[in-house]
Protein backbone atom coordinates (compact mmCIF):
# COMPACT_ATOMS: atom_id res chain seq x y z
CA UNK A 1 0.00 0.00 0.00
CA UNK A 2 1.46 3.71 -1.31
CA UNK A 3 0.51 5.89 1.49
CA UNK A 4 -1.38 9.45 0.44
CA UNK A 5 1.25 12.10 -0.18
CA UNK A 6 0.82 15.05 2.76
CA UNK A 7 -0.78 18.29 1.92
CA UNK A 8 2.66 20.35 2.16
CA UNK A 9 4.14 18.20 -0.18
CA UNK A 10 1.13 18.15 -2.62
CA UNK A 11 1.30 22.07 -2.49
CA UNK A 12 4.91 22.82 -2.78
CA UNK A 13 6.28 24.06 -5.71
CA UNK A 14 9.00 22.73 -8.71
CA UNK A 15 7.69 19.05 -8.49
CA UNK A 16 6.71 16.42 -10.01
CA UNK A 17 3.47 15.23 -7.13
CA UNK A 18 2.26 11.75 -7.52
CA UNK A 19 -1.27 10.29 -5.52
CA UNK A 20 -2.52 7.22 -5.13
CA UNK A 21 -4.80 6.12 -3.27
CA UNK A 22 -4.79 3.03 -0.87
CA UNK A 23 -5.08 0.53 -3.40
CA UNK A 24 -3.79 -0.46 -6.39
CA UNK A 25 -6.21 -1.87 -8.12
CA UNK A 26 -8.08 1.97 -7.25
CA UNK A 27 -5.33 3.73 -8.09
CA UNK A 28 -5.29 7.09 -9.62
CA UNK A 29 -2.24 9.43 -10.94
CA UNK A 30 -2.25 12.90 -11.15
CA UNK A 31 1.24 14.95 -12.14
CA UNK A 32 1.84 18.65 -11.77
CA UNK A 33 5.13 19.68 -13.20
CA UNK A 34 6.83 23.11 -14.27
CA UNK A 35 7.67 23.83 -17.43
CA UNK A 36 10.99 25.82 -15.48
CA UNK A 37 12.30 22.80 -13.68
CA UNK A 38 13.21 21.59 -17.28
CA UNK A 39 16.66 21.96 -18.39
CA UNK A 40 16.21 24.88 -21.24
CA UNK A 41 12.42 25.48 -20.19
CA UNK A 42 12.98 28.43 -18.22
CA UNK A 43 12.63 31.54 -20.08
CA UNK A 44 11.64 29.81 -23.03
CA UNK A 45 8.35 30.38 -25.29
CA UNK A 46 5.58 28.03 -25.61
CA UNK A 47 2.00 27.16 -27.19
CA UNK A 48 -0.26 27.82 -24.90
CA UNK A 49 -3.96 26.05 -24.45
CA UNK A 50 -6.82 27.42 -22.00
CA UNK A 51 -8.44 25.99 -19.49
CA UNK A 52 -11.46 24.15 -21.12
CA UNK A 53 -13.92 26.22 -18.87
CA UNK A 54 -12.65 29.45 -20.38
CA UNK A 55 -11.97 28.43 -23.84
CA UNK A 56 -14.96 30.42 -25.12
CA UNK A 57 -13.35 33.81 -24.21
CA UNK A 58 -12.17 35.92 -26.39
CA UNK A 59 -8.55 37.10 -26.55
CA UNK A 60 -7.34 33.59 -26.30
CA UNK A 61 -3.19 33.83 -26.13
CA UNK A 62 -1.92 31.72 -28.68
CA UNK A 63 1.73 31.62 -26.54
CA UNK A 64 3.28 32.73 -23.42
CA UNK A 65 7.03 32.81 -21.89
CA UNK A 66 7.70 30.59 -18.88
CA UNK A 67 9.42 33.59 -16.58
CA UNK A 68 7.94 32.65 -13.24
CA UNK A 69 8.73 29.60 -11.11
CA UNK A 70 5.42 27.74 -11.14
CA UNK A 71 3.08 26.58 -9.35
CA UNK A 72 4.08 28.65 -6.11
CA UNK A 73 3.03 26.49 -2.30
CA UNK A 74 0.08 26.47 -0.57
CA UNK A 75 0.55 26.21 3.08
CA UNK A 76 -1.41 27.10 6.00
CA UNK A 77 -0.62 30.58 7.40
CA UNK A 78 -0.93 30.46 11.39
CA UNK A 79 -2.33 33.72 12.24
CA UNK A 80 -3.40 34.74 15.98
CA UNK A 81 -6.74 35.24 17.02
CA UNK A 82 -8.68 33.77 14.06
CA UNK A 83 -12.18 33.70 14.83
CA UNK A 84 -13.79 29.67 15.95
CA UNK A 85 -12.81 27.40 13.72
CA UNK A 86 -11.78 29.81 10.62
CA UNK A 87 -8.54 28.68 9.08
CA UNK A 88 -6.28 30.80 6.78
CA UNK A 89 -4.07 29.31 4.00
CA UNK A 90 -1.73 31.41 2.15
CA UNK A 91 -0.61 31.14 -2.05
CA UNK A 92 3.28 32.62 -1.89
CA UNK A 93 3.04 34.04 -5.23
CA UNK A 94 5.73 35.89 -3.55
CA UNK A 95 7.94 33.28 -4.35
CA UNK A 96 7.68 33.22 -7.98
CA UNK A 97 10.86 34.46 -8.74
CA UNK A 98 14.14 36.57 -7.43
CA UNK A 99 13.59 39.85 -9.53
CA UNK A 100 10.43 38.82 -10.70
CA UNK A 101 8.37 37.87 -7.42
CA UNK A 102 5.09 38.53 -7.21
CA UNK A 103 1.73 38.60 -8.91
CA UNK A 104 3.11 40.49 -12.58
CA UNK A 105 5.26 37.53 -13.67
CA UNK A 106 2.01 35.85 -14.15
CA UNK A 107 0.55 38.78 -16.29
CA UNK A 108 4.33 39.40 -17.78
CA UNK A 109 3.92 35.95 -19.28
CA UNK A 110 1.15 36.27 -21.88
CA UNK A 111 2.14 39.86 -22.32
CA UNK A 112 6.38 39.70 -23.30
CA UNK A 113 4.93 36.52 -25.46
CA UNK A 114 2.43 38.98 -27.27
CA UNK A 115 5.27 41.74 -27.48
CA UNK A 116 7.76 39.51 -29.19
CA UNK A 117 4.97 38.49 -31.70
CA UNK A 118 4.42 41.84 -32.88
CA UNK A 119 7.90 42.78 -33.45
CA UNK A 120 8.63 45.08 -30.60
CA UNK A 121 12.42 46.02 -29.74
CA UNK A 122 10.81 47.59 -26.49
CA UNK A 123 8.20 47.66 -24.04
CA UNK A 124 6.74 51.11 -22.14
CA UNK A 125 4.94 50.58 -18.85
CA UNK A 126 3.73 52.96 -15.96
CA UNK A 127 3.49 53.26 -12.26
CA UNK A 128 4.19 54.38 -8.82
CA UNK A 129 7.98 55.85 -8.14
CA UNK A 130 8.38 52.10 -5.78
CA UNK A 131 6.34 50.21 -8.74
CA UNK A 132 6.25 46.52 -8.06
CA UNK A 133 5.12 46.40 -11.64
CA UNK A 134 7.94 48.54 -13.42
CA UNK A 135 10.38 46.36 -11.59
CA UNK A 136 9.09 43.67 -12.49
CA UNK A 137 8.15 44.81 -16.15
CA UNK A 138 12.40 45.93 -16.74
CA UNK A 139 13.31 42.12 -15.97
CA UNK A 140 11.27 40.68 -17.98
CA UNK A 141 11.88 42.81 -20.72
CA UNK A 142 15.81 41.74 -20.44
CA UNK A 143 14.89 38.35 -20.07
CA UNK A 144 13.32 38.01 -23.78
CA UNK A 145 15.68 40.71 -24.87
CA UNK A 146 14.07 43.89 -24.92
CA UNK A 147 14.68 47.35 -23.92
CA UNK A 148 12.19 48.50 -21.02
CA UNK A 149 11.11 52.21 -20.56
CA UNK A 150 9.39 53.47 -17.20
CA UNK A 151 7.74 56.34 -16.67
CA UNK A 152 7.17 56.95 -12.70
CA UNK A 153 5.24 58.94 -10.90
CA UNK A 154 6.82 60.62 -7.74
CA UNK A 155 6.05 63.64 -5.96
CA UNK A 156 6.31 67.31 -7.60
CA UNK A 157 9.16 68.06 -4.75
CA UNK A 158 11.25 64.74 -5.92
CA UNK A 159 10.42 65.55 -9.99
CA UNK A 160 13.40 67.05 -10.48
CA UNK A 161 15.58 65.29 -8.36
CA UNK A 162 18.09 61.88 -9.15
CA UNK A 163 14.95 59.00 -7.63
CA UNK A 164 18.14 56.96 -6.19
CA UNK A 165 18.89 53.49 -5.99
CA UNK A 166 16.24 52.62 -3.09
CA UNK A 167 14.06 49.49 -3.76
CA UNK A 168 12.60 48.64 -6.82
CA UNK A 169 14.45 51.17 -8.20
CA UNK A 170 17.64 49.78 -7.72
CA UNK A 171 17.26 46.84 -9.96
CA UNK A 172 15.38 48.84 -12.64
CA UNK A 173 18.41 50.94 -13.20
CA UNK A 174 20.72 48.31 -12.53
CA UNK A 175 18.92 47.00 -15.41
CA UNK A 176 19.34 49.62 -18.35
CA UNK A 177 16.07 50.50 -17.66
CA UNK A 178 14.76 54.19 -19.10
CA UNK A 179 13.39 56.17 -16.80
CA UNK A 180 10.62 58.94 -17.28
CA UNK A 181 9.88 60.84 -14.22
CA UNK A 182 6.48 63.00 -13.95
CA UNK A 183 4.74 64.49 -10.80
CA UNK A 184 1.43 63.28 -9.45
CA UNK A 185 -0.33 66.32 -10.27
CA UNK A 186 0.58 66.06 -14.25
CA UNK A 187 -0.12 62.52 -13.47
CA UNK A 188 -3.77 62.87 -12.65
CA UNK A 189 -4.07 65.44 -15.40
CA UNK A 190 -2.71 63.93 -18.44
CA UNK A 191 -3.08 60.19 -17.61
CA UNK A 192 -1.22 57.11 -18.34
CA UNK A 193 -2.62 56.41 -21.51
CA UNK A 194 -2.23 59.87 -23.02
CA UNK A 195 1.89 59.52 -21.25
CA UNK A 196 2.75 56.00 -22.57
CA UNK A 197 1.40 57.50 -26.38
CA UNK A 198 3.48 60.40 -26.01
CA UNK A 199 6.53 58.52 -25.58
CA UNK A 200 5.47 55.68 -27.98
CA UNK A 201 5.26 58.31 -30.28
CA UNK A 202 8.77 59.62 -29.61
CA UNK A 203 10.14 56.07 -29.82
CA UNK A 204 8.71 55.65 -33.11
CA UNK A 205 9.98 58.93 -34.52
CA UNK A 206 13.17 57.44 -33.03
CA UNK A 207 12.96 54.25 -35.49
CA UNK A 208 12.06 51.94 -32.34
CA UNK A 209 9.25 49.64 -31.89
CA UNK A 210 7.61 50.29 -29.11
CA UNK A 211 4.93 47.75 -27.39
CA UNK A 212 3.28 49.30 -24.86
CA UNK A 213 2.14 47.24 -21.02
CA UNK A 214 -0.87 48.89 -18.99
CA UNK A 215 -0.33 49.82 -15.97
CA UNK A 216 -0.12 47.05 -13.30
CA UNK A 217 0.13 44.79 -16.27
CA UNK A 218 -3.83 44.79 -15.84
CA UNK A 219 -5.58 44.51 -19.26
CA UNK A 220 -7.73 41.79 -21.04
CA UNK A 221 -4.57 39.70 -22.56
CA UNK A 222 -2.79 40.26 -18.80
CA UNK A 223 -5.95 38.53 -17.17
CA UNK A 224 -4.76 35.51 -18.33
CA UNK A 225 -2.47 35.14 -16.57
CA UNK A 226 -4.41 34.63 -13.15
CA UNK A 227 -7.11 32.88 -15.17
CA UNK A 228 -4.30 30.46 -15.01
CA UNK A 229 -3.72 30.87 -11.74
CA UNK A 230 -7.37 29.68 -10.69
CA UNK A 231 -5.97 26.45 -12.99
CA UNK A 232 -3.17 26.15 -10.69
CA UNK A 233 -5.39 26.18 -7.45
CA UNK A 234 -7.51 24.18 -8.66
CA UNK A 235 -4.94 21.08 -9.97
CA UNK A 236 -3.36 21.77 -6.24
CA UNK A 237 -6.54 21.29 -3.91
CA UNK A 238 -7.77 17.92 -6.66
CA UNK A 239 -4.38 16.48 -5.67
CA UNK A 240 -4.41 17.64 -1.89
CA UNK A 241 -7.92 15.97 -1.45
CA UNK A 242 -9.29 17.64 1.31
CA UNK A 243 -9.06 21.22 1.46
CA UNK A 244 -11.50 23.32 -0.25
CA UNK A 245 -11.53 27.04 0.12
CA UNK A 246 -14.58 29.27 1.11
CA UNK A 247 -12.82 32.71 0.31
CA UNK A 248 -10.01 34.02 -2.13
CA UNK A 249 -8.43 37.19 -0.34
CA UNK A 250 -5.96 39.76 -2.37
CA UNK A 251 -4.87 43.22 -2.55
CA UNK A 252 -6.46 45.03 -5.59
CA UNK A 253 -4.02 47.84 -6.84
CA UNK A 254 -5.05 47.91 -10.69
CA UNK A 255 -7.46 45.40 -11.36
CA UNK A 256 -6.22 42.59 -13.05
CA UNK A 257 -5.18 40.13 -10.68
CA UNK A 258 -8.47 39.87 -8.98
CA UNK A 259 -10.17 39.80 -12.20
CA UNK A 260 -8.39 37.06 -13.38
CA UNK A 261 -9.17 35.06 -10.08
CA UNK A 262 -12.82 36.20 -9.88
CA UNK A 263 -13.70 35.20 -13.75
CA UNK A 264 -11.71 31.94 -13.12
CA UNK A 265 -13.33 31.13 -9.83
CA UNK A 266 -17.09 32.08 -11.09
CA UNK A 267 -16.05 29.84 -14.52
CA UNK A 268 -13.79 26.76 -12.87
CA UNK A 269 -14.96 24.30 -10.28
CA UNK A 270 -13.48 27.16 -7.58
CA UNK A 271 -16.70 29.03 -7.30
CA UNK A 272 -14.46 30.47 -4.30
CA UNK A 273 -15.99 33.96 -2.93
CA UNK A 274 -12.98 36.38 -4.32
CA UNK A 275 -12.41 39.53 -2.44
CA UNK A 276 -10.35 42.62 -3.37
CA UNK A 277 -9.50 44.49 -1.04
CA UNK A 278 -8.28 47.85 -2.56
CA UNK A 279 -5.10 49.81 -1.97
CA UNK A 280 -5.72 53.26 -4.05
CA UNK A 281 -9.02 53.69 -5.41
CA UNK A 282 -12.46 53.34 -4.38
CA UNK A 283 -14.31 50.07 -4.14
CA UNK A 284 -16.66 52.10 -7.34
CA UNK A 285 -14.03 52.54 -9.49
CA UNK A 286 -12.70 48.79 -9.09
CA UNK A 287 -15.91 47.47 -9.98
CA UNK A 288 -16.00 49.27 -12.96
CA UNK A 289 -12.08 48.46 -13.81
CA UNK A 290 -12.80 44.80 -13.48
CA UNK A 291 -16.06 45.18 -15.27
CA UNK A 292 -13.68 46.61 -18.52
CA UNK A 293 -11.48 44.06 -18.09
CA UNK A 294 -13.96 40.99 -18.32
CA UNK A 295 -15.93 42.37 -20.75
CA UNK A 296 -12.63 42.89 -23.12
CA UNK A 297 -12.91 38.62 -22.69
CA UNK A 298 -16.66 38.82 -23.76
CA UNK A 299 -17.46 36.87 -20.77
CA UNK A 300 -20.80 38.42 -20.16
CA UNK A 301 -20.91 38.66 -16.60
CA UNK A 302 -21.45 41.36 -14.37
CA UNK A 303 -18.52 42.63 -12.12
CA UNK A 304 -21.01 42.77 -8.93
CA UNK A 305 -21.52 39.17 -9.01
CA UNK A 306 -17.63 37.37 -8.85
CA UNK A 307 -16.01 39.57 -6.62
CA UNK A 308 -16.58 41.60 -3.77
CA UNK A 309 -14.01 44.75 -3.35
CA UNK A 310 -13.76 45.98 0.34
CA UNK A 311 -11.73 49.57 1.20
CA UNK A 312 -7.79 49.31 2.27
CA UNK A 313 -6.69 52.35 1.41
CA UNK A 314 -6.27 53.78 4.92
CA UNK A 315 -3.96 57.30 4.28
CA UNK A 316 -3.97 56.42 0.48
CA UNK A 317 -2.08 54.60 -1.87
CA UNK A 318 1.79 53.68 -0.52
CA UNK A 319 1.39 56.07 2.46
CA UNK A 320 1.10 53.89 5.75
CA UNK A 321 0.27 54.11 9.76
CA UNK A 322 2.30 53.57 11.94
CA UNK A 323 -0.10 50.50 12.77
CA UNK A 324 -0.33 49.30 9.58
CA UNK A 325 3.64 49.11 9.66
CA UNK A 326 3.62 47.60 13.17
CA UNK A 327 1.24 45.26 11.74
CA UNK A 328 3.59 43.98 9.08
CA UNK A 329 6.58 43.84 11.44
CA UNK A 330 4.22 41.72 14.29
CA UNK A 331 3.03 39.25 11.43
CA UNK A 332 6.49 38.56 10.07
CA UNK A 333 8.09 37.86 13.75
CA UNK A 334 4.89 35.57 14.40
CA UNK A 335 4.63 33.54 11.27
CA UNK A 336 7.92 34.57 9.12
CA UNK A 337 5.60 35.72 6.18
CA UNK A 338 7.28 39.60 5.18
CA UNK A 339 4.35 41.13 3.72
CA UNK A 340 4.84 44.18 1.83
CA UNK A 341 3.45 47.86 2.91
CA UNK A 342 1.60 48.58 0.14
CA UNK A 343 -0.69 45.48 -0.99
CA UNK A 344 -0.64 42.39 0.60
CA UNK A 345 0.21 44.63 4.17
CA UNK A 346 -2.69 46.29 3.86
CA UNK A 347 -4.98 43.61 2.36
CA UNK A 348 -4.47 41.02 5.41
CA UNK A 349 -4.59 43.90 7.85
CA UNK A 350 -7.67 44.78 6.79
CA UNK A 351 -8.84 41.11 6.70
CA UNK A 352 -7.76 40.66 10.00
CA UNK A 353 -9.75 43.57 11.39
CA UNK A 354 -12.63 42.80 9.77
CA UNK A 355 -12.04 39.41 10.93
CA UNK A 356 -12.01 40.82 14.74
CA UNK A 357 -15.06 43.18 13.77
CA UNK A 358 -17.48 40.81 12.35
CA UNK A 359 -16.23 37.06 13.63
CA UNK A 360 -19.49 35.53 12.91
CA UNK A 361 -18.88 36.71 9.31
CA UNK A 362 -15.76 33.84 8.72
CA UNK A 363 -16.56 31.62 11.18
CA UNK A 364 -15.48 28.30 9.98
CA UNK A 365 -14.45 29.50 6.90
CA UNK A 366 -11.74 28.08 4.51
CA UNK A 367 -9.73 31.38 3.29
CA UNK A 368 -6.92 31.72 1.08
CA UNK A 369 -4.51 34.81 1.34
CA UNK A 370 -3.06 35.21 -2.51
CA UNK A 371 0.21 37.29 -1.07
CA UNK A 372 1.55 39.41 -4.62
CA UNK A 373 4.82 40.01 -3.27
CA UNK A 374 6.38 43.33 -3.55
CA UNK A 375 9.09 42.88 -0.80
CA UNK A 376 11.43 45.54 -2.05
CA UNK A 377 8.93 48.27 -1.64
CA UNK A 378 10.33 47.73 2.45
CA UNK A 379 13.01 49.40 1.48
CA UNK A 380 11.11 52.53 0.64
CA UNK A 381 10.09 52.44 4.59
CA UNK A 382 12.89 52.11 6.27
CA UNK A 383 12.94 55.11 8.27
CA UNK A 384 9.24 54.38 9.37
CA UNK A 385 10.36 50.73 10.16
CA UNK A 386 13.44 51.84 12.29
CA UNK A 387 11.88 52.27 15.48
CA UNK A 388 10.08 48.99 14.98
CA UNK A 389 12.78 46.48 14.11
CA UNK A 390 14.81 43.95 16.66
CA UNK A 391 16.97 45.00 18.51
CA UNK A 392 20.78 44.07 18.30
CA UNK A 393 24.11 44.52 20.74
CA UNK A 394 27.47 44.22 20.86
CA UNK A 395 28.73 41.22 21.01
CA UNK A 396 30.12 40.39 25.02
CA UNK A 397 33.52 38.66 23.93
CA UNK A 398 35.32 39.34 27.97
CA UNK A 399 34.92 35.96 28.49
CA UNK A 400 36.79 35.12 25.61
CA UNK A 401 39.67 37.11 26.14
CA UNK A 402 39.97 36.66 29.97
CA UNK A 403 40.31 32.66 28.81
CA UNK A 404 42.68 33.61 26.43
CA UNK A 405 45.21 35.81 29.40
CA UNK A 406 45.09 32.28 30.98
CA UNK A 407 45.97 30.08 28.68
CA UNK A 408 49.14 32.90 27.52
CA UNK A 409 49.62 32.74 31.20
CA UNK A 410 49.63 29.00 31.87
CA UNK A 411 51.77 28.30 28.73
CA UNK A 412 54.53 30.94 30.20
Amino acid sequence: MVPNTSILQLFSPHVTIRRRTSTAANSVTFAVSSTATQIGGFLSKKPYTPPSWASDLSLVPSHNFTLGQFPTPIHKWNLPNLPKDTEVWIKRDDLAGMELSGNKVRKLEFLMADAVAQGADCVITVGGIQSNHCRATAVAAKYVNLDCYVILVTSKLLVDEDPGLVGNLLVERLLGAHIDLVSKGEFSKIGSVALTDLLKKRLLEGGRKPYVISGGGSNSLGNWGYIEAVREIEQQIKLSGNVQFDDIIVACGSGGTVAGLALGSHLSTLKTKVHGFSVCYNPGYFYDNVQGLIDGLQSGLNSHDIVWIEDAKGLGYAMNTAEELKFVKDIAAATGIVLDPVYSGKAAYRMLKDMANNPTKWEGRKVLFVHTGGLLGLYDKVDQLSSLAGSWRRMDLQELIHTKKALVRCSA
